[in-house]
């Protein structure tokens, strides 16, 4: 018989395998160009094992072009340069590398392809601010929305207005014909919010970013206030004629993912149901409707009958409330949800699909109904970590932390929880 974590662990294989940018690429693979060339220039946690496997199913010329990933994800490739920098907070690497991609393609012609390999994490990794501010001011702007608590496409409506590269500028600035195949870790899965649409630009203005910065209440360098209430912030529109020639195509997404998951569960015996593909809000109180729903089914057969498994994903915030603590958003949505399940019979496991929950080196954890009780005889208080933020701690002390090293690809959270 399967062991519950085991089961856990396999539904989230089988939703990162559903992930693998390979099939989706093959797919959607535009046709070489006539005596011109391709390139490749992409960004994002996956974005070299995109590259890697366009080279596999590529039936051209001989590509060129680079794409850039977070430190340690990257993978052998046989022509496209794989640069690495800093995620989430951006750093000079990442600064070099948007410099490159821009002038990779700045020079090619109207005859010429450009393939663009983009997935999640490509706006921490495309630092490129505009003239008057510098990377400071851009990490500044970035670690002040990680701990906004905005939503994934709140925080991409400000950073595609406090760049050079993001917004669809990074397409505007070439000639050539530009597709873009994309993995979408965005809830609803807008092209354009993805790594802040570097190659694909959307209605959103620089005045809904100044509206966004206010509802947070966001403490923001003055340069980039005066930046963003200057027309200098203006980002290209989707109707501007240098896109009318180009493509884009969501490769992978969390819908197919948790499909394929569900699938596993029912071949191994228990009924599953999709939830959401694109739960937002804060990881904490999501964490609760969650339980709730659990409790309900473990207790009384409704919505749903024993065994089953629900899934979900989307992606959570998480609002800093105590600096120093460790742990990403599926760390602190477990364990809310492990506080308000009680010692009832759940098993559940939250993780991010990239293999990196926030900035430590675990995907995310398990729990279930005793790990309150484990917590506190390890001399720690769950309640007392959840307020500072620091779920990667508590997890870590009673040896539930789930860890996957880099997947290759980025559909952002996972949740699946086991009710027997």
């Amino acid at each position: 018989m399967i062991g519950e974590r085991q089961l856990l662990k396999m539904l989230f294989d089988a939703a990162v395998k559903a992930a693998d940018p390979l099939n989706g690429i093959r797919k959607h693979l535009p046709n070489p160009p006539a005596n011109a060339r391709t390139v490749v220039i992409g960004a994002g946690k996956g974005a070299a094992q995109m590259a890697a496997a366009l080279e596999t199913v590529w039936n051209g010329p001989p590509l060129s072009g680079l794409v850039v990933t977070r430190y340690g994800y990257g993978c052998e490739t046989k022509s496209i340069e794989v640069i690495e920098a800093a995620h989430p907070v951006p750093d000079e690497a990442g600064l070099s590398a948007s410099r490159r991609l821009i002038e990779t393609i700045s020079g090619l012609s109207e005859d010429d392809l450009v393939i663009a390999l983009v997935c999640g994490g490509g706006s921490a990794l495309l630092p490129s601010p505009p003239e008057g501010l510098t990377l400071q001011d851009e990490i500044a702007l970035n670690e002040a929305l990680l701990a906004s608590g905005a939503s994934i496409s709140a925080m991409n409506v400000v950073r595609k207005h406090v760049s050079t590269i993001k917004g669809g500028r990074l397409a505007a600035a070439t000639k050539a014909r530009v597709v873009s195949l994309i993995v979408s870790d965005i809830p609803g899965d807008n092209p354009a919010f993805v790594a802040s649409g570097p190659t694909v630009p959307d209605d959103s203005t620089r005045h809904e970013a100044l509206a966004i910065i206010e509802q947070y209440r966001m403490d923001l360098p003055s340069a980039i206030i005066a930046h963003l209430n200057s027309q200098a912030a203006d980002a290209p529109m989707p109707q501007e004629p240098h896109f009318s020639r180009n493509e884009h195509y969501i490769i992978a997404s969390a819908g197919v993912s948790l499909r394929a998951a569900a699938d596993f569960a029912r071949s191994k015996g228990v009924d599953a149901h999709i939830l959401s593909d694109s739960i937002e809000g804060e990881a904490r109180d999501v964490a609760l409707v969650h339980a709730a729903i659990a409790r309900e089914v473990a207790l009384k057969d409704q919505p749903f009958t024993k065994p089953t498994v629900l899934l979900s994903g989307g992606e959570t915030t998480v609002t800093i409330r105590s600096k120093g603590g460790r742990g990403g958003r599926n760390g602190e949505f477990a364990l809310s949800f492990a506080l308000a399940i009680g010692g009832t019979g759940i098993v559940a496991l939250a993780a991010d699909t990239d293999g990196i929950d926030g900035s430590e080196d675990n995907a995310g954890a398990f729990v279930d109904g005793t790990t309150a009780q484990r917590l506190l005889r390890a001399g720690t208080d769950g309640r007392a970590l959840l307020e500072r933020n620091d779920s990667y701690s508590g997890f870590v002390a009673i040896g539930d932390l789930f860890e996957t090293g880099p997947t290759g690809t980025n559909v952002n959270d996972f949740r699946a929880i086991l009710i027997r």
